[in-house]
């Protein structure tokens, strides 16, 4: 009798533990995260970070996302990347991939314009952060695509994308517009593309593996957008070997072209190793306009 009741407490025990793994499974919050630099490079793009609560504040965030991200990619991890701390007006972006810029950053959730490192994320974001170019300058916009990704393709295929940007109407409200007349890129390098008076692009792909497709406007300042996706297909490189034969009365030069194929290949996904980082609540940034519109004004700032 003992002994079945062991084995049923060791049972009990045992599918308790398995279904508390399949509820962390479930649960797990997973979101894609995309930055941007001084310099206007996409530096990390669509980058999948596994979300714990970094700053012990409660709650999922923006800053805990980013702080990761910094850990898992930044050479030297969020130590030498990432930097918030609380200032007047709550938890305040201090260095975004290595760089303090007075203050001069930008963020976005999904597309949508954030209030502050502590806004609230959740499983599938896309978290888009930039840095300005020049802190004293606020005519730098943010801008996407409409689509984020793509499924795996085949090369010489076509795909259809639209272009915004957000700028802020009299009333400080953020407000998408089409870029028209902005350069297609990809893979950093400029094609023939360019976005109609709707902002609409036709973008042919014509390499094999990872392309991410990015743009960039004369007229308007834009933070970088992205589009990610795969083309089917092997990476072809060509390489030239010289070789020399020497005889008593001449010497042959021969130049062979040797043609290397590589299959294309998936980056493996860093794990995570979260260290703790600061607490902090609140809007970020220093304000622009009242007190009553402070949260939303010292954002603001940052992005007009």
């Amino acid at each position: 009798m003992k002994r079945s009741i062991a084995m049923a407490s060791a049972m009990l025990i045992s599918l308790s533990s398995a279904g508390m793994y399949v509820f962390a499974e479930e649960n797990e919050t997973k979101v894609f995260v995309t930055v941007s630099d001084k310099n206007r490079e996409l530096v990390l793009v669509q980058e999948p970070v596994t979300v714990t609560d970094i700053d012990s504040d409660g709650k999922l965030t923006i800053n805990d996302a980013l702080y990761i991200a910094h850990d898992n990619k930044f050479e030297g991890g969020a130590a030498a990347g990432y930097r918030s701390a609380t200032g007047q007006y709550g938890l305040q972006l201090e260095k975004l991939w290595g760089t303090e810029n007075s203050l001069s950053f930008g963020y976005y959730v999904n597309d949508t314009f954030s209030m502050g490192l502590t806004d609230e994320i959740k499983n599938g974001d896309y978290i888009e952060a930039f840095t300005y170019p020049d802190p004293s300058d606020y005519n730098y916009f943010y801008s996407y695509f409409d689509k984020k990704n793509g499924e795996d393709s085949e090369a010489d295929s076509e795909i259809d994308l639209i272009l915004s940007y957000v700028s802020f109407d009299e009333n400080y409200a953020p407000v998408s517009k089409n870029l028209s007349g902005a350069k297609i890129k990809i893979n950093g390098k400029e094609t023939d593309a360019i976005t109609d008076a709707d902002g609409k692009a036709t973008v042919k792909l014509t390499e094999a593996g990872r392309n991410v497709i990015s743009a960039d406007s004369d007229s308007i300042k834009i933070a970088p957008p992205s589009f990610l996706i795969n083309v089917n297909g092997e990476a072809v490189t060509t390489t030239t070997e010289t070789t020399t034969t020497t005889t008593a009365t001449t010497t042959v030069t021969t130049t062979l072209k040797v043609t290397t194929k590589a299959a294309t290949t998936t980056t493996a996904k860093k794990s995570n190793s979260p260290q703790t980082g600061a607490k902090g609540s609140g809007a970020a940034i220093a304000g622009l306009f009242a007190a009553a519109f402070t949260a939303f004004a010292m954002r603001r700032r940052n992005e007009d």
